[in-house]
């Protein structure tokens, strides 16, 4: 199996799992998994506003990662699937200057 491919990962999040109990624990129910990732999304924040390393910014990214292909294993979705049906979606949304930034959304004017 190609180790930079969707399927590998999600092969080696699904062992960790099984390897710790996940569902048999309560560990797989989402809104401790949100709580989880809420938390390492906490990290990333300090990393980026305390001027970590980019290999501690890097390492929370891949925290965060793994937490969201394992919450995709808990509720039972295609993560692959949705990111691809999710980035055609946003590849036809226009974008606007917000504060000076570029914004891509569903902008709703009044």
């Amino acid at each position: 199996m190609n180790p930079d491919s969707y399927e590998a990962m999600l092969t080696a999040v699904q062992e960790f799992h099984d390897k710790h109990g996940f569902n048999a624990s309560g560990s797989e129910e989402l809104t401790y998994r949100v709580t989880l990732m809420t938390e390492e999304l906490g990290e990333i924040a300090a990393c980026v506003s305390k001027g970590k390393t980019k290999a501690a910014l890097a390492e929370e990214c891949a925290d965060l990662l793994i937490l969201l292909i394992g919450t995709a294993i808990s509720a039972r979705f295609d993560l692959q699937q949705a990111f691809w049906q999710k980035i055609a979606r946003l590849q036809k949304r226009g974008s606007r200057l917000v504060e000076g930034r570029v914004r891509v959304s569903e902008f709703r004017d009044p």
